[in-house]
């Protein structure tokens, strides 16, 4: 491990030479910013990662964006109105806007790209823009949607990677190879990518809001040892680093040159049990509800975010934290009860330590984590095997069932909605637990049809009430996402979700 990461600081290092030649040559401002991991494949259709997203938020603008107080603000959209039986949504479009590619960004474009979430081979957009039926351009600057149904999370979800909207000159002649040459419509374009070392962007000219662009060239590199993340971006081989761990927020504020950017996750971490995925669920998580709750109940989740995170991370046991208005209170976090698990287990059937294979992503939180959990769980009776993964290889093991329990974070939606839909819905594309109940599909369809958050929430509570129990995943904690960034940096404001947008921020000689 120590050779991998001298080799990591090597080749930043080298990286950062030769960066900072061109800089010199050109009197051109380079971002480099350091990716706790390598990002999926860039098109986002198909894309799934949080550290994807990241990317995209500087090369794919979206129909809509957030602001600070996660309400939800035009982007290449102007404004968008809906129908009072909650059928037909119009949206208006921004006029004068390009492509990387020098193409058009009209309602054409918009209606091609929503078609190919909703149908391309292998979409993940396509469960967030099921409710739509038709999309028709009404002009060059208007988009109809007609909806099966009322669907009150559509706008949010066209804050995100179903609203981004890409080129339809570059995705039909790409087709599915979209996403090694992406096309879009956002303030920087793609130059290149090298697998596992670096993604390069630089400022486009034609961007609609080029004028509140300030930096050149932006590369992105994916870094999974966050102690040579901070050791680059200490070092001045990185501008910023984007989640920090908590353990390290002490060392960040303590140094002049470097500043500190903190928000509390939209989303959460927690443990994905396969209970019907695949055989390997069969012979443990599935085989009884009651194994189910007595993991849960072996573990204090308190405890993790103390010993783990200072104490600085949010303990939960919901899709959405305690903060948050659809967070259920009749529902609260459970204690720790090792007795009770145990007795749960042995009512369950089994009579010694239950071996669980435990997928875990390669970073070090996410492998400290794994490591408090395989001994709570191991004082109750599961024999806990910790299986240490390439974060986009795990999601492949997932989505086959090549698995018993996952180590998962969700980066969070602005909607409730995109916490748990995708993740509860049988057959849905990340139910990677393969949970399924009807009373369940048809509540979580129930709840896009309300627009009133109390009416919403109510239809919550029943799902709570019986996902905790049965669930595919055990909630534990909820992220502060933590970005760490030299002090030459100015302008730069976080967002509640946690991603990197370069609007408006400037970097100092």
């Amino acid at each position: 491990m120590h050779g991998l990461v001298n080799r990591l600081g090597l080749a930043g290092m080298a990286v950062a030479s030769v960066l900072l030649s061109a800089q010199a040559a050109t009197g051109q401002t380079t971002l480099r910013i350091g990716l706790a991991e390598d990002p999926d494949v860039l098109d986002p259709t198909l894309a799934r990662t949080y550290v994807g997203r990241i990317v995209f938020a500087s090369l794919c603008d979206k129909l809509f964006d957030i602001d600070e107080n996660i309400n939800i603000v035009p982007q290449l959209a102007l404004s968008h109105e809906t129908s009072e039986d909650g059928r037909t949504v119009v949206i208006k479009l921004r006029p004068g806007v390009k492509f990387h590619d020098g193409e058009v960004m009209n309602a054409e474009a918009v209606k091609a790209s929503l078609e190919r979430h909703m149908t391309m081979q292998g979409s993940f957009r396509k469960p967030e823009l099921a409710a739509v039926d038709k999309v028709e351009a009404v002009d060059p600057l208007t988009v109809r949607l007609q909806l099966k149904a009322p669907f009150s999370p559509l706008i949010a979800q066209l804050t995100d990677r179903a609203g981004m909207v890409v080129s339809p000159k570059a995705a039909a002649e790409a087709g599915d190879k979209f996403g090694l040459k992406p096309v879009c419509a956002g303030p920087f374009r793609f130059v290149e990518r090298v697998q596992q070392d670096r993604i390069v962007l630089e400022k486009f000219p034609g961007y609609w809001n080029a004028a509140n662009i300030h930096v050149d060239r932006v590369v992105l590199r994916p870094i999974i040892e966050s102690t040579v993340r901070l050791a680059n971006l200490k070092s001045g081989s990185l501008e910023m680093i984007e989640r920090a761990l908590a353990t390290d927020l002490p060392e960040i504020r303590a140094d002049a040159k470097l500043k500190v950017a903190t928000v509390p996750e939209l989303g959460y971490q927690g443990i994905t049990l396969n209970i019907g995925k695949s055989d390997a669920g069969k012979t443990a998580f599935g085989k009884d509800l009651r194994i189910i709750q007595a993991f849960s109940l072996s573990l204090d989740r308190d405890a993790i975010t103390k010993v783990a995170f200072n104490g600085e991370f949010l303990p939960g046991n919901q899709w959405v934290s305690p903060r948050n208005p659809y967070y259920q209170s009749k529902f609260p976090i459970p204690k720790r009860d090792v007795a009770k698990a145990k007795e749960l287990l042995k009512a369950a059937g089994v009579t010694s330590p239950l071996t669980i294979d435990f997928m875990v992503p390669n970073n070090p939180e996410t492998r400290q984590v794994a490591e408090i959990v395989q001994a709570m769980a191991g004082e109750a009776g599961f024999d806990i095997k910790i299986r240490v993964t390439e974060f986009a290889t795990s999601l492949k093991e997932a989505e086959e069932g090549r698995y018993q329990a996952y180590v998962l974070a969700w980066s969070g939606r602005v909607d409730p909605d995109g916490n748990a839909y995708v993740f509860h819905r049988t057959k849905a594309p990340q139910n990677y637990g393969g949970y399924s109940n009807p009373d369940v599909d048809r509540w979580l369809d129930e709840a896009r049809t309300k627009s009133a958050l109390a009416e919403r929430k109510a239809v919550y509570e029943r799902i709570a009430e019986t996902l905790l129990a049965e669930g595919s995943i055990v909630y534990l904690y909820h992220r502060l996402m933590i970005i760490g960034h030299t002090a030459k940096l100015e302008g730069y404001r976080q967002m509640p979700d946690g991603l990197i947008r370069l609007t408006g921020v400037k970097l100092k000689p």
